[in-house]
């Protein structure tokens, strides 16, 4: 039974996913709009530092603490 839910649930989320994906409206983002001022564009390092490298290491981080914390707790224990 749970498994049946799971499945239910699952299926409901992409499909409402899918169907705000298809009726959203475009960005536009070829039209600027009044006080619009975009800023220099990244780099490839730049871009891949920031939205590969940091999160990876963001996760490295939370990993090792979450390791050192059940460490300390088992020398407690």
């Amino acid at each position: 039974m749970d498994k049946k839910n799971s499945l239910r649930a699952g299926a409901v989320a992409a499909g409402s996913t899918l169907m705000m994906l298809l009726m959203s409206s475009p960005a536009l983002a070829l039209v600027r709009d009044d006080g619009d001022d975009p800023g220099p564009g990244l780099s490839v390092g730049e871009t891949l530092g920031l939205y590969v490298v940091t999160p990876i290491v963001a996760f490295l981080v939370i990993a090792g603490l979450v390791v050192a914390g059940e460490r300390m707790g088992q020398k407690e224990r």
